[in-house]
C-alpha cells in the first residue's frame, strides 16, 4: 500500500495513493496507523481523495480504527472521498458512522476542535 505522511503541529495527515483500498490491504493500514497513538501527537487524518474503490472488509477496518483513535483520547477523521466511495460507504450502512469531512481543511478544524474539547473536558469524556 502507497501512503504519504504529512505531519503538522496537531495531527498528521496520510494519503493513500492507490485507486483501490481492499481487505487484503486492511492489516497493513492499521499497521500504518496504530503506531501514532503511541507518540505525543495522535490525531490522524485519512485522505482518500485518490480512492476509486473500496470494499467492505477495508470500510470495516476503517471505522474499527476511527473508534480505537477515539477511544484512546485521538482523533481520527476521513477527507475527500469520490462521490463513488461515498455511495459504497452508504450502501454499506458505514457512511454516518464515520467522522468524514468534504475537505482537508475542515478536517483539520474538527481535529483542532476535538482537541480543544478534550483539554477543557481534561481528557474526561463524561458530560
Amino acid at each position: 500500500m502507497k501512503v504519504k505522511i504529512d505531519t503538522k503541529q496537531k495531527f498528521h495527515v496520510i494519503y493513500i495513493t492507490e485507486p483501490v483500498l481492499s481487505g487484503n490491504m486492511t492489516a497493513e493500514l492499521s499497521e500504518s496507523l496504530l503506531p501514532f497513538l503511541q507518540i505525543d501527537v495522535k490525531n490522524v487524518i485519512v485522505n482518500l481523495k485518490d480512492i476509486e474503490n473500496l470494499d467492505e472488509a477495508a470500510a470495516e477496518t476503517l471505522l474499527k480504527l476511527q473508534q480505537t483513535f477515539y477511544e484512546q483520547q485521538a482523533s481520527f477523521v476521513i477527507c475527500e472521498l469520490q462521490l463513488s466511495v461515498k455511495d459504497q460507504l452508504d450502501q454499506m450502512e458505514l457512511l454516518d458512522l464515520l467522522n468524514i469531512t468534504p475537505s482537508e481543511s475542515e478536517a483539520w478544524d474538527i481535529v483542532q476542535m476535538e482537541e480543544i474539547e478534550r483539554e477543557l473536558l481534561g481528557g474526561d469524556n463524561e458530560f
